[in-house]
């Protein structure tokens, strides 16, 4: 028998589970349901789908769903003059309550282009007292489908891999590690998704 695991929600502990999950993604094409893509997990049964501008009609927002379609978290790219002068996009993800964003529950930091090769994308977390700067990090590259997001100490949350035998980069497959919260690991994909120009982008 394995030891305890420790359940880290950030979305919600309904989202956590205490073993291995594997999801298998797939790409919706922008004629279907204005692009986006649909998560299944194991026995085939959808546990989550992502919106993005080809059904919201605005850049930079995405929406995350669960299983029913009750949309879970609103994602938004931060705009507005200081953000045009940064070296970095900014990303807010929040809690949905009555389909409307309410709590603000991590944020985003993606180095600009020119500066891709020497930074990593890394995201914090909204906690009373967060003064570490960030809690997470993406290496590797998502355009090949072979990215990784760890914590601040190393330990491996997520990872994004092609599936075995399966060419195409429209369907892959996400192993999250026991304890984390799905939810917003498939937040995170649907940022790296639309900074990519994937299916999620208009």
């Amino acid at each position: 028998m394995g030891g305890h695991v420790n359940l880290i929600p950030i979305v919600s502990k309904i989202f956590c589970s205490s073993s291995q999950v594997v999801l298998t993604v797939r790409t919706r094409p922008h004629i279907v349901n204005g692009g986006g893509f649909v998560v299944m997990n194991c026995d085939q049964r959808k546990v989550f789908s992502v919106d993005g501008c080809g059904t919201l009609g605005a850049k930079g927002e995405l929406i995350i769903r669960d299983g029913d379609g009750v949309a879970i978290l609103f994602i938004r790219k931060k705009g507005g003059v200081v953000q045009a002068i940064s070296i970095q996009n900014q990303w807010k993800g929040y809690l949905m309550d009555y389909n409307r964003p309410d709590k603000l529950v991590f944020s985003l930091y993606d180095p600009k282009s020119f500066l891709a090769m020497k930074n990593v994308i890394r995201i914090s977390l909204e906690l009373k007292g967060n003064k570490k700067g960030w809690d997470f990090e993406v290496t590797g590259s998502f355009h090949e489908r072979a990215c990784t997001i760890k914590d601040r100490r190393g330990k491996v949350v997520a990872q994004v891999e092609m599936k075995e035998m399966m060419a195409s980069k429209d369907f892959y497959k996400v192993v999250v590690q026991p304890g984390y919260d799905q939810a917003f690991v498939i937040g995170v994909i649907a940022i790296l998704d639309n900074i990519h120009g994937e299916s999620t982008r208009c």
